[in-house]
């Protein structure tokens, strides 16, 4: 054997040495080191909504914190048919890509910590958390009752059976859009969604969504309000009342009917407008001219006022999940309007909620230092409408009329610049999800547990594992 040959073979097993080592367990620090995970969900945020929101926040070659950490990874999102071993469905909603980070499991559209086809239940980390005396807790800006959230802790085969009164028919302008009557108690069920939430162990749970605990129980008088408190949970409505949250309790806030108040609106709540072509034009696209909407700059939402930021809700969260906590806990926080107002096609309030987003993250990481052994994860649910575009065509220098075939709107940045933000998923009255792979971001903690690519079921057993669950 020539020296040459000696020598590759050496590099070969040194190779891979390397890789196996790479692939190795991470190892667990164990006795009785008290491990945290926080999750946080950027409700539709894909690189479009993150590019979008840091030209806005931080100018063109500015960073948000997101950028910071460490570990950075794409995720794609998995969805099947409503039936047993259905077939991919390659756009996604918040109910079966919530369920996939919950429970590991791959479901269909609409579908709440239930199987496809089969309507069973999937066991999820909340209670996994709760059955090995760990603590846990919801943040969110949307709805406490709504996808994301209750994902984490409901199962039923519809998203939209949010309390008591809609379990039997959900209606939309006299639509039939569903049905959940399997899950009423009468039939043995757990019922709505605000019930199963009254009657979970989470020791905090932080949003909107009162008017669906303002409904009374099945085959009750009292409310599911009303329920939650005899359960031990502590109510709140306001920004006061959070900010006064004893600790050692269990708390239930609702500070909105449903979903809470954006930060940022468009100016005068403008949103995406369609361009608006000549007469001439519509006869002939080469012919005529055509009117864009008017640039417009983010400004404060009123409505905003008095409304808990996401970071006050996490940090009331954080303090009191780990309140004399020798076990630890798992937290699930969501920025949920990033989705809904792009569903709106209002790309203010969008940025404005990632900042939100952004804020909260702050809080999360200043707890990770503070407290080895959080695992601190940001993630989306899925990707959304809104796309970057040109302010200026690079064909602007044809002599035609360009336009979006889209609704467009024209924002003013602080940096002096025009950004261009279109919508073009559908002519319906909300735009669509769209079927991209998702960011997935981490702290120290997720070395040698966060890949470069991950389907989405892999994040829950990084989370469930990262627990020893």
């Amino acid at each position: 054997m020539t020296t040459l040959t000696r020598f590759c073979l050496l590099a070969i097993a040194l190779l891979h040495a390397t890789a196996v080592s790479a692939q190795a367990p991470v190892p667990d620090p164990g006795g009785d080191t008290p491990r945290n995970v926080i999750l946080i969900i950027g409700d539709g945020m894909d690189e479009q909504q993150l590019t979008i929101a840091r030209n806005y926040l931080h100018g063109a070659a500015g960073k948000l914190l997101l950028d910071s950490l460490p570990l950075r990874a794409a995720v794609q999102v998995l969805t099947i048919e409503d039936k047993v071993d259905g077939g991919p469905v390659y756009v996604s909603d918040s109910a079966n890509t919530a369920t996939s980070l919950a429970t590991g499991a791959v479901t269909s559209r609409g579908r709440i910590g239930t199987s496809a086809g089969s309507d069973q239940p999937l066991r999820n980390i909340v209670e996994l958390a709760h059955a090995a005396g760990l603590r846990s807790g919801i943040v969110t800006t949307a709805s406490v009752t709504d996808a994301t959230p209750a994902a984490f802790v409901a199962h039923i085969n519809f998203r939209l059976c949010e309390n008591p009164s809609l379990m039997q028919e959900v209606v939309y302008r006299d639509i039939h859009l569903g049905s959940c009557a399997q899950h009423s108690k009468a039939r043995g069920g757990a019922g709505s969604i605000a019930e199963q939430l009254a009657a979970s162990p989470l020791q905090v749970l932080l949003g909107g969504g009162s008017k669906h605990f303002d409904v009374a129980v099945e085959g009750g008088q009292r409310s599911v309000a009303e329920q939650a408190r005899a359960q031990g949970f502590r109510l709140l409505y306001s920004e006061r009342e959070l900010a006064a949250a004893p600790g050692g309790e269990r708390l239930l806030g609702l500070f909105a009917p449903s979903t809470l108040p954006v930060r940022l609106q468009g100016e005068d709540g403008r949103e995406a407008e369609e361009p608006r072509p000549s007469l001439l034009n519509r006869l002939h696209p080469y012919l005529g001219s055509v009117t864009l909407p008017e640039p417009m700059r983010c400004e404060p939402n009123p409505a905003f006022d008095g409304i808990p930021s996401l970071r006050q809700m996490t940090e009331v969260a954080l303090a009191q999940l780990s309140a004399n906590n020798e076990r630890g806990f798992f937290l699930m926080v969501e920025s949920a309007s990033i989705d809904k107002q792009a569903h709106e096609r209002k790309p203010c309030g969008s940025i404005g909620e990632l900042a939100q987003l952004e804020e909260a993250l702050a809080s999360a990481l200043d707890f990770a230092t503070q407290h080895p052994h959080t695992l601190v994860l940001v993630t989306a649910d899925h990707a959304q409408a809104a796309q970057l575009i040109p302010h200026e065509s690079l064909f602007s220098a044809y002599p035609i009329p360009l336009y979006t075939p889209g609704k467009l709107a024209r924002i003013v940045t602080p940096e002096g610049a025009q950004m261009a933000v279109n919508y073009a998923t559908t002519n319906f009255i909300m735009e669509e999800h769209t079927g991209a792979a998702v960011p997935l971001y981490s702290n120290a903690e997720g070395a040698g547990r966060v890949q470069s690519f991950l389907r989405q079921p892999d994040l829950f057993a990084i989370m469930r594992d990262y627990l020893g669950l």
